[in-house]
């Protein structure tokens, strides 16, 4: 090293490369190592240099506008003294560098938002999940309008790590009493988040995820009371009397559809045609439990369906819907069900197929494969497998006895029923 001198504000500001060379250093004489690198057309930054190991190491401090000389000596010497010592200054920076990169990202992580992450396990989650269940969980977050909002929005805001149990308790205590079967599932969906988010390396540390799971949250949530409503088997006259009569023929042919298949709302509501073989006399439904189930394609119900617009490619269209489907028929129903003084949901309505087909010698098995319901014995789960033709007999007589029951000899609806029964 040459040109060594006592590093003044003057001479570093000073110091030039000649046009002729291709850099130019400048070593101070108070610290050995340290100099003052520069090329003609650049501009001059700190450096240090010395022996590691028999070679010779080179390492940038620094711009001299922003260091002064004795920050610039103190870190000098300090890297000399990682050489006596054995180290490599060139690995302290790097890691360095990876501290402050893990500090950044984890300062970074900290700040996520509960509604960030949760919209990322969404995203990562939606393969495994039907439509329904998706849906659910964008209600959920959904935005506050004119409206109440989805029951989880008032936490989107909130950074994750500062999600605990005392502000879940506070929401659940306020929207308990408006709305429980909603919060009792949205405590469902914060459970499953919270243990999804704490096997996730990034998101384990800052998540509690007992957070949705005390016994206070438990307690004001409440639980949830088993519905039983369902069509009497004296009722299924008025109830499809006033079915018959309803105006809209889409929600009245679905109305009853729903009670005939003992099928899931939402699985009829996704009806498309091309589900339906007429050939085969045959209906294939969106299942949420087998991913989709054949069932028969019953006299009546084939009747219904043929009488509906073929308006796009849902079978229970609808003009309004921007989904160009049947969206909300509950609110129809519940008009229904109210002029004739019956109270019973739509899920209602399955549950009315299952126990009017206790009137009927049917195996209890053909009921829970019409209705997609999983099979409870060892023999119906491994050795029972009935074709559609032996289905579609047991679920033919089903069909026969509730419209007939839905009839009455010199009403209205009793001609117009029973002929389409007996034609088919």
């Amino acid at each position: 090293m040459t040109n060594k001198i006592k590093f003044t504000a003057k001479r570093v500001s000073s110091f030039s490369c000649p046009a002729d060379k291709q850099q130019s250093f400048l070593w101070d004489k108070s610290t050995p190592g340290l100099g003052l690198r520069t090329t003609p057309k650049g501009k001059p930054s700190y450096v240090f240099q010395s022996l590691y190991r028999s070679k010779t190491i080179r390492i940038t401090i620094g711009s001299p506008l922003a260091w002064k000389i004795p920050q610039v000596q103190i870190k000098a010497r300090e890297y000399q003294r990682l050489i006596d010592e054995g180290k490599d200054p060139r690995r302290q920076i790097i890691d360095l560098k990876n501290q402050a990169m893990e500090e950044d990202k984890k300062t970074l992580l900290a700040r996520a938002t509960f509604g960030e992450v949760y919209e990322e396990y969404i995203c990562e989650r939606r393969q495994h999940w039907g439509d329904r269940h998706y849906e659910d969980h964008m209600k959920m977050i959904s935005k506050r309008k004119k409206v109440r909002g989805g029951v989880l929005f008032p936490l989107l805001g909130i950074p994750l790590s500062e999600v605990h149990a005392q502000q879940i308790e506070d929401l659940v205590e306020k929207e308990a009493a408006k709305r429980p079967a909603r919060v009792r599932l949205a405590l469902r969906h914060l459970r499953a988040f919270f243990r999804w988010a704490s096997e996730q390396k990034k998101w384990c540390e800052l998540v509690d995820k007992d957070a949705a799971n005390t016994r206070k949250t438990r307690e004001l949530a409440g639980k949830a009371s088993y519905k039983t409503d369902h069509l009497e088997k004296d009722q299924l006259y008025a109830w499809f009397n006033a079915c018959a009569n309803y105006p809209n023929i889409v929600i009245s042919s679905y109305l009853q559809c729903l009670l005939l298949t003992g099928a899931r709302r939402e699985e009829l509501g996704h009806l498309q045609w091309g589900d339906i073989s007429f050939q085969w006399r045959s209906i294939q439904l969106r299942d949420k439990t087998q991913g989709t189930r054949s069932i028969p394609l019953t006299p009546y119900v084939e009747s219904l369906i043929n009488s509906l617009p073929k308006r796009n490619q849902w079978v229970f269209s609808s003009k309004q819907s921007k989904s160009g489907r049947l969206v909300e028929p509950s609110i129809a129903h519940a008009h229904i069900t109210n002029d004739v003084g019956i109270k019973v949901t739509l899920h209602g309505l399955r549950r009315s197929f299952k126990s009017l087909t206790e009137w009927l010698d049917i195996p209890v098995g053909v009921v829970a494969q019409i209705m997609g319901h999983k099979p409870s014995a060892t023999a119906e789960r491994h050795y029972t497998v009935r074709p559609l033709d032996l289905l579609r007999i047991h679920h033919k007589k089903i069909e026969e006895w509730i419209v007939e029951q839905g009839t009455m000899p010199g009403s209205v609806a009793s001609a117009e029923l029973l002929s389409i029964v007996d034609r088919c």
